[in-house]
């Protein structure tokens, strides 16, 4: 849903410093295709003794239940730290403890498509229409992270294309050549 490129998550991957399985989904994607596919990706990493998730999800009752539903399937629990937070002191919070992100995915019919490719930062959110969530948590848009106190050094990314597809506009938000050690 977020369109980033694969390198970029790569890039995060290193930066967070800590192991990770990546789910590869065929486009266009059925639900039945994405649970079993995570299905087995669940199974895999319960395997190595991985007993639960952690997720950010916020107030969404149905996502909430639907997460719990597939991990328990497979003897799982999931850990929802951020559950019932106030979201417009949350997104401030987050900015304010360096967290640095992009608008990658907007949705045109909630959320203007101006604001695809934007920085999430306190003049975005000041801007942001009274009915949209200041987190995205109704999938007004989806963003990918680039620096913040969980990550080792930030990712220097470009901002490039904004396109539409599938009813949604994304912004093409890239890695930027890393620096040689010196």
């Amino acid at each position: 849903m977020h369109g980033v490129r694969e390198e970029l998550l790569d890039r995060q991957i290193d930066a967070l410093g800590v192991p990770a399985l990546k789910v590869m989904l065929p486009d266009p994607c059925s639900n039945e295709a994405y649970e079993a596919r995570m299905a087995q990706a669940l199974e895999r990493i319960r395997a190595q003794g991985v007993t639960h998730m952690v997720f950010g999800d916020l107030f969404l009752e149905d996502v909430r239940a639907y997460r719990e539903k597939q991990l328990a399937a497979v003897g799982m629990s999931g850990i929802f730290p951020l559950w019932h937070r106030e979201t417009h002191a949350l997104a401030r919070e987050m900015i304010a403890s360096g967290l640095v992100a992009h608008l990658v995915c907007v949705d045109p019919r909630r959320l203007d498509r101006g604001f695809a490719g934007r920085r999430f930062d306190g003049r975005l959110l000041d801007e942001l229409p009274s009915d949209v969530d200041p987190c995205g948590e109704n999938g007004e848009f989806h963003t990918v992270v680039s620096a913040g106190p969980m990550f080792v050094a930030p990712i220097a990314v470009t901002v490039g294309a904004v396109i539409e597809r599938g009813g949604f506009v994304f912004a093409d938000v890239a890695a930027g050549a890393t620096s040689a050690a010196s």
